[in-house]
């Protein structure tokens, strides 16, 4: 584009207006930046232009015209006023296309020579540059968009506000987490350049830089073109492009990741210079506030302090000096206020050849204030000189200054260096906790974001037990605190160790703030560029911060800290300060040394220097020689003095060969209920990826957490990567990227937020933030406690109750602001046959970030790999049936089968076998006869006993009183009667005895054989008494004794009970040869 003022020949598009098609908003720069061409004037009716007076010089301009197919052009007159003159001058050939004046000239357009700006106004030649932002100049347009809308988010409504906003020196980008977009397109006829200075701090924002051509086509770029780096608090970085001839759209394009609880750090742009323009038709004047003393300037310088001036001046105005003052580049003087508590501060003084120091008091420069007006305040007279506190360890009181310890001595700075004893070696490092003076690899420094420069200040001041932040020139001013170290040396003894941890810093703390103050710890690694490695808002207690060093590298660690992010005229919060009491580096290159300690030896021998151990040795005490540590043990940083340096791993976990760390070697034995099952996660062992959400910020910005786990294996390898990229993750261009310009974490589990692509042509999918969660592993166990670390009930279904879920926990000790005692992570194993080998990750419901508190993170991996290796105790056979000789037999698993692999299901296996219909077939026959049998055998007692009922009734019946049994005709069988019925005891038991005694048995009554046959010589004297009508002798009542007891007995085998005053009882009471309980044969 050229004309008259390249800066305001484009149209203006409004500063705030959400878009939502990229080819739309290009259509319309396209057609906004189009410069609009007049024309001579035509041929109008003669009659008009007689009528109408002749053009004067002041009345028109020229211009060019557009340039031909042979490079050519013309020089036409332009009224400034259509139809207000005439006879304008005719159309001349104008210089080539490609023609420009030098830096500091401008195209007199009616000689079509260059000429030399006058005093007061500057020109870049070819160029032109925007370096006044009061509002945002014509040409420029704001634009919001989003990267993605949230459901049912409304563009328009969420993003109206959000534009890049004019701060007098830069623009500054909006804080929230809206995309905005800075445009301004341009018309080169030659080749050029677009040079910027940004800062750029926080990387919760992604800065990008791109051209578009007129076609709305992303013109090719490297990565490190667009996407722009990251600087320090309080610095402005440039950043220049090459302009192809054509047209250029260029995009200053900001993305706030508001994924936490705070607002980003906006981006601040200023002084944009543009080369390539064809020409410039007159001088830029300089801006308020500077000025340029000669002809042919290409550039203004800023007024001194005390000094302003206006648009367009050649020199600088003084104030007056007894009642004004004005910063550097001030545009007007403003008055002296009275002098306050915030004008003044204190300092310690360096100590004196006495060793004397004292608190004095000084203004802040540059003073501003008046003391000799009313309600001001004086200086405080200085403090009582005080003896200096001592040196620092590792340095030694040198005639009232402290000197470093040669190499090879300590000092605890209280006494003079001494040599380390023999078989140890000094503990190289800073110690810094008396603040007399700065150490001298320390600098401070002031910056500020506008114009208003601090650099002539100390950042900080020195005060005797701690170091704090200085006053600054405006309450916005970064006060900078700079420790610069050139690398790390492990001691000799560990010289050999695998160990991650090659140094670390660690500083205590403290900030007192009455405003939105922050504190930035930032690191800059062999001086790619510097990133905050952590910051804290608002007031804090006194505490510690620890940070390891993973990579041995120059290092420059900066401590930068702002009271408030908005600039105002008056100081407001010069009281804000932060305090620093004390720096501890290790193992730091040219370091001192305040303790010695312990190193491996050779031999014992006088002057035996120390030489390094194996990895995974430590030094034995008794004789300072190497000894690997034992089985499953791993040795913690550089301790290596002693066998207690050896920490056992946690349950479940091994050590690898330099026992420098504890890992799973993915398997696991659990004993439960008598059984131990054992576990194989191999199939676990590649590294898996989980991604969550989509979540969506306040505004509706989509995001996802993307989490990489590796789980186990890989002999202690952290095998899981997360890199902050700022390309698309799959895109080719980062494997090409050197690792050191990345921002990148291995560790056994990491996060990132990934933004996705946001389908208007814009970007590829974006990641940041990526964290550590599992720097150390703890252990394995199927209990939900391990050391501080619990799992919390409900966070995942219950699990399946016969095999219990395996937890391994994981801590990354690193401490942030939100979570002082570092992340853990818990991944919890649960078995489930349904899924696959590799299975399925999932995060807690009521968490589905993860975690819920931001500093335990919880997973459920349900897979087959997690069941227990298969046991003979999952099986069981089924035989089969007998089948022409052969049975088979097949084995089961158990259902649910929750176990993989282990003992295989064994084959069918087959056998002989005899077949049992034979013996079925005899078995059959026997119990038939034998029920036969019983079946006659209870006939033959029955009608025995039908016999013995009747003769007892007779027997009965025939009593005499007395009685006595009935007289009998003869004692002996009488003629006509059967052989059956003579009574007869016998030993011997019969069959229906035998009987009755096992039915009887459960009654706990028994009974044996009475022999109750009478002699023969008894039988016939009973005979014959009978017969004779005599009483028979007396030996006839023992017969009938007997036969009642036959009866009686009878009765008891039927389970009667007989009277006590029986025959029976009376004789067996008198006489023992007759046993009532037992009775085992009746006869009649």
């Amino acid at each position: 584009m050229e004309g008259k003022d390249e800066r305001r020949g484009h149209r203006f598009l409004s500063a705030s207006r959400v878009v939502s098609s990229s080819a739309w908003m290009c259509g319309a720069l396209l057609l906004l930046s189009a410069q609009p061409w007049g024309a001579a004037a035509g041929d109008s009716d003669s009659d008009r232009d007689r009528d109408l007076p002749p053009c004067t010089e002041t009345e028109y301009y020229f211009e060019y015209t557009e340039c031909d197919s042979t490079g050519s052009r013309w020089r036409v007159a332009i009224p400034h006023n259509q139809g207000t003159c005439s006879g304008l001058p005719d159309p001349v050939r104008g210089t080539d296309c490609t023609f420009s004046c030098e830096a500091g000239e401008f195209l007199e357009m009616s000689a079509q020579q260059c000429t030399q700006c006058a005093a007061g106004t500057y020109s870049l030649g070819s160029g032109i540059r925007f370096d006044e932002w009061d509002d945002i100049p014509a040409g420029f347009a704001s634009l919001a968009t989003y990267m993605d809308n949230g459901p049912g988010g409304d563009e328009a409504l969420t993003c109206s506000n959000s534009t890049w906003t004019p701060q007098g020196n830069y623009l500054e980008s909006n804080r929230d987490e809206c995309t905005v977009s800075l445009i301004y397109a341009v018309h080169l006829k030659k080749q050029g350049s677009v040079s910027f200075e940004y800062q750029y701090v926080d990387n919760n924002v992604f800065f990008e830089f791109f051209i578009q051509n007129d076609q709305c086509r992303e013109m090719d770029q490297s990565s490190d073109q667009k996407w722009i780096k990251l600087t320090s608090n309080g610095e402005w970085g440039s950043h220049t492009v090459n302009l192809k001839s054509g047209t250029n759209i260029m995009y200053w394009r900001t993305t706030g990741i508001l994924v936490g609880t705070k607002m980003v750090k906006p981006v601040l742009l200023r002084n944009i210079q543009i080369e390539g323009v064809a020409y410039t038709s007159e001088c830029f004047q300089c801006k308020p506030g500077t000025f340029s003393r000669m002809p042919g300037s290409s550039t203004c310088e800023p007024c001194p302090r005390n000094t302003y001036s206006g648009k367009g001046a050649s020199s600088c105005t003084p104030c007056d000096k007894d009642k004004e003052y004005s910063p550097e580049g001030s545009a007007e003087c403003r008055e002296r206020p009275a002098c306050s508590q915030k004008d003044y501060f204190q300092i310690h003084t360096p100590c004196d050849g006495e060793g004397k120091t004292q608190i004095i008091y000084k203004w802040i420069e540059p003073k501003i204030c008046l003391e000799n007006v009313t309600g001001a305040v004086t200086l405080p007279p200085s403090g009582e000189r005080e003896p200096c506190p001592p040196c620092n360890p590792g340095f030694y009181n040198d005639t009232a200054t402290c000197s470093p310890c040669a190499l090879g001595t300590f000092s605890d700075g209280l006494k003079a260096c001494q040599k380390c004893p023999a078989g140890t070696e000094p503990a190289l490092g800073y110690e810094y906790k008396w603040w007399n003076v700065l150490p001298a690899n320390m600098k401070t420094s002031c910056f500020n974001v506008g114009n208003s420069k601090c650099d002539g200040m100390n950042g900080w001041e020195v005060a005797g037990d701690h170091i704090r932040s200085g006053a600054g020139s405006s309450d916005n001013d970064y006060l900078i605190l700079n420790l610069r170290i050139p690398g790390f040396k492990l001691p000799t003894s560990v010289t050999g160790t695998t160990a991650t941890e090659f140094g670390r810093i660690s500083f205590v703390f403290e900030t007192i703030c009455s405003a939105d103050c922050e504190l930035y710890f930032m690191m800059d690694v062999n001086r790619k560029s510097t990133n905050v490695v952590e910051s804290w808002e608002g007031s804090k207690e006194k505490q510690s911060y620890t940070h390891i060093m993973t990579q041995n590298a120059s290092v420059s660690y900066t401590w930068a800290f702002q009271r408030t992010n908005q600039a105002q005229d008056t100081r407001q919060f010069v009281n804000d300060i932060v305090k620093i009491y004390s720096i501890t580096v290790t193992n730091a290159i040219g370091g001192v040394a305040s303790t010695c300690h312990a190193c491996a030896m050779v031999s014992q021998e006088s002057g035996s220097s120390c030489v390094p151990c194996p990895a995974g040795h430590y030094i034995d005490k008794d004789t300072n020689r190497c000894k690997e540590c034992p089985p499953n043990t791993y040795l913690s940083g550089h301790k290596i003095y002693g066998k207690e340096s050896c920490l056992p791993c946690g349950p479940g976990s091994k050590s690898n060969k330099e026992h420098s760390v504890c890992f799973s070697d993915c398997s696991f034995s659990h004993t439960m209920a008598n059984q131990t099952l054992t576990y194989d996660f191999s199939q676990l062992s590649p590294v898996s990826s989980i991604t969550n959400g989509p979540s969506f910020t306040s505004k509706g910005t989509k995001y996802f957490h993307v989490f990489n786990i590796s789980l186990c294996g890989h002999e202690g390898k952290k095998a899981a990567v997360c890199t902050d990229n700022v390309t698309d993750l799959a895109s080719k261009d980062t494997q090409h990227e050197s690792r050191e310009l990345l921002n990148y974490v291995e560790t056994f589990i990491c996060q990132s937020t990934i933004i996705p692509s946001d389908g208007r042509g814009f970007r590829t999918a974006l990641s940041s933030q990526s964290i550590s969660l599992a720097d150390i592993f703890l252990g394995v166990t199927v209990k939900n406690t391990l050391g501080n670390v619990t799992v919390k009930p409900g966070l995942f279904p219950e699990p399946l109750k016969k095999v219990p879920d395996v937890n391994l926990f994981y801590w990354s000790p690193q401490a942030t602001s939100s979570c002082d005692q570092g992340r853990n992570t818990v991944i919890t194993l649960r078995c489930n046959p349904e899924k696959s080998a590799h299975g399925e990750l999932t995060l807690p419901s009521k968490c589905p970030a993860g975690t819920c508190d931001g500093c335990t993170f919880y997973f459920l991996w349900e897979s087959a790999s997690a069941c227990p290796r298969c046991t003979e105790a999952d099986f069981h056979e089924i035989e089969g049936a007998c089948r022409d000789g052969v049975q088979n037999k097949h084995y089961v698993w158990n259902e649910p089968k929750l176990c993989t692999k282990g003992v295989p299901l064994p084959a069918k296996k087959t056998m002989p076998c005899e077949s049992i219909d034979f013996w079925l077939r005899a078995g059959a026959g026997v119990g038939a006869f034998v029920a036969v049998l019983l079946v006659a055998l209870t006939c033959y007692f029955w009608k025995k006993n039908r016999k013995l009922e009747y003769k007892y009734s007779r027997l009965v019946m025939t009593a005499n009183k007395e009685c006595e049994l009935p007289a009998a005709d003869s004692c002996a069988i009488m003629e006509g009667e059967d052989n059956d019925d003579e009574v007869v005891y016998s030993n011997k038991p019969s069959l229906l005895g035998k009987l009755k005694s096992i039915a009887t048995k459960g009654n706990g009554e028994s009974c044996e054989s009475v022999q109750l046959k009478p002699s023969s010589a008894e039988q016939w004297v009973c005979g014959e008494a009978r017969r004779s009508g005599r009483r028979p002798p007396s030996r006839c009542p023992h017969l009938q004794t007997r036969l009642a007891a036959v009866v009686e007995m009878r009765l008891l085998a039927s389970g009667a009970k007989p009277p006590r005053s029986s025959p029976l009882s009376t004789a067996a009471r008198r006489s023992p040869r007759i046993s009532l309980p037992k009775v085992s044969a009746v006869s009649r």
